[in-house]
């Protein structure tokens, strides 16, 4: 590794996520477990019991798969037709203040929200969990999602103790993670040491998080949901959105112009590899399956 070599910052990571997004299935995907088992899973909470049709959402994004509260609305929306006439408290963790304005944004643009709360928190999970032990009578919630965010956690058991602790009797965690079928999987395995960490040091998959389950012994259910991400691109010479790809494919900023030749042509050799991608029509589709697990209270 050469020293110009460097983790994408909070901004940069936007950035190159956007390029992932706009080429990916991440969110066709994540919109299949939605229409599969959601409905179930939200049938499972017991807000029309004990608590007159009141229901709490603890949903906490973190920079990570969700853009702007997207698959957030989704889920409340999943709620409310599970559960019709339910009055729902909607708490959001998120460290991001662009996040943070773009959920806003789209929640004043959305209908039917009459009887849904809001609650921001402009914060990371460690400070949301620092400030409601300060407090000392946790809030206690039916459902809680973690997409994508435990990359960029520091402690991931202790995150993953502290989120299950807030859910109320029946109560639902759901957390999406890659999975080691990914790409991604095969990718870190074998090139990780070879870039410059990422802020938090964490690459972990499905597997990684149910082995902290099985330790803390909580029940949980895994889904496996199929998930491509074009990227064709990175193996064209100075094509920008090629460039933006292997950013994100990497974790660091203009890996293509900073890294060792030699490492940028091995890494594009293992991108071709079975484990990594397919080829579809001549494109290159890169496996970003993804893990979804939902723990039980």
């Amino acid at each position: 590794m050469i020293p110009s070599m460097r983790s994408l910052t909070a901004e940069e990571y936007v950035d190159a996520f956007k390029s992932f997004l706009d080429h990916s299935t991440e969110h066709q995907c994540m919109d299949e477990f939605n229409k599969e088992q959601m409905p179930n899973i939200m049938a499972g909470i017991t807000c029309t019991s004990h608590k007159a049709e009141h229901a709490s959402l603890l949903l906490g994004n973190f920079l990570a798969g969700v853009v702007a509260g997207e698959q957030d609305l989704k889920m409340i929306r999943i709620l409310q037709a599970v559960h019709p006439g339910v009055s729902i408290d909607n708490e959001i963790v998120e460290p991001n203040p662009q996040h943070v304005a773009a959920y806003k944004e789209l929640v004043n643009q959305a209908p039917n929200l009459q009887n849904v709360s809001f609650i921001w928190h402009q914060l990371t999970s460690l400070e949301y969990e620092q400030q409601v032990k300060e407090k000392g009578t946790p809030k206690k919630f039916d459902f809680i999602h973690m997409i994508q965010m435990l990359y960029r956690v520091e402690d991931i058991p202790n995150t993953i103790k502290f989120f299950h602790s807030c859910l109320d009797h029946h109560g639902k965690l759901l957390i999406i993670i890659l999975s080691d079928s990914s790409g991604w999987a095969s990718l870190w395995k074998k090139y990780r040491d070879c870039l410059p960490a990422t802020d938090s040091g964490h690459y972990i998959t499905c597997s990684g998080i149910t082995e902290v389950l099985r330790r803390l012994g909580l029940q949980h259910r895994v889904f496996e949901f199929p998930s491509g991400w074009d990227i064709t691109e990175c193996f064209i010479e100075g094509d920008a959105l090629g460039g933006r790809m292997m950013d994100f494919l990497t974790g660091t900023k203009n890996f293509l112009g900073t890294a060792p030749a030699a490492l940028r042509r091995r890494l594009r050799e293992a991108l071709c590899q079975p484990e990594c991608s397919s080829t579809r029509d001549g494109r290159v589709i890169f496996s970003n399956n993804l893990s979804m697990i939902v723990v039980e209270s």
